[in-house]
């Protein structure tokens, strides 16, 4: 599976944005303590975690105490520390940085996480007004649903077909839950990543099948967390319904709720 490219972006800063900082602070030595010298270096842990992850961060950490060592201590340009003090302050450097690295990397996903969330929750609210309105067709809603799967599941291409059963052997499948069941067993898709080909999302009310959603995830990608994956179970709920009627559609805005797909 490959690196977000962002990843890759905060590994190579974790490796160099250390060294070139030390580097360039290497006319001060003389003149700025060398705790000094180590905080600037906490500084430049935070941003990179801030700018990948919790590992990103932790090899920062790690990388800002070796350069550290290496210029501002004495012997220089050596990883010898001879001086008590300077081995204090390189401890420090590496356990205030691992702390801080964490605590960067946590906020981000956090942030992240609220924003998702707010995205998503719109996105259902949008679509329900819309059904609500009358203002389109049943065709025209599957189509607005297709895409919205797309944006929501990071998809290379999202098609509809009517037919409630597949023709051959049964494609990996969507679960209520956010999991993927692949021919009778629970796919791993933290460590094995979308399976190949197409994965069916069954549009489902009132426990009849209305029609399938067939999902092709971008190659190479991270499966999206599964609060999203959800999301799109309650899209294909809703695409059931407007499926089914107007009468069943006035029904389910008048309580309010999302339905939900049945196994």
């Amino acid at each position: 599976m490959r690196m977000p490219i962002r990843d890759v972006v905060a590994v190579t800063a974790a490796v160099l944005a250390p060294f070139l900082v030390a580097l360039t602070l290497l006319p001060l030595r003389r003149s700025v303590t060398s705790t000094n010298l180590a905080l600037v270096l906490v500084v430049v842990v935070v941003a990179v975690s801030a700018l990948g992850n919790r590992w990103a961060g932790a090899l920062a950490a790690v990388s800002a105490v070796a350069w550290f060592d290496f210029f501002h201590t004495e012997p220089y340009q050596s990883f010898d520390i001879r001086d008590r003090a300077d081995v204090e302050t390189a401890l420090l450097l590496l356990v205030v940085g691992l702390i801080m690295s964490q605590l960067a990397a946590r906020a981000r996903v956090m942030r992240s996480a609220a924003g998702t969330d707010a995205e998503h929750l719109e996105r259902l609210h949008r679509t329900i007004r819309l059904m609500r309105s009358g203002g389109c067709a049943a065709p025209e809603l599957i189509d607005r649903f297709r895409r919205d799967l797309v944006d929501v599941l990071e998809l290379r291409e999202c098609r509809f077909t009517f037919a409630v059963e597949p023709a051959g052997s049964p494609p990996p499948r969507l679960q209520t839950d956010g999991s993927v069941r692949v021919e009778g067993w629970i796919w791993d898709l933290e460590r094995q990543g979308w399976p190949d080909g197409e994965i069916e999302l069954p549009a489902v009310a009132a426990g009849k099948v209305r029609g399938r959603f067939l999902l092709t995830p971008t190659p190479g990608t991270v499966p999206v967390p599964v609060e999203a994956r959800l999301v799109a179970v309650d899209l294909a709920g809703l695409a059931a319904v407007a499926l089914e009627g107007s009468g069943r559609l006035g029904r389910v805005l008048k309580v309010g709720s999302l339905p939900r797909l049945a196994s």
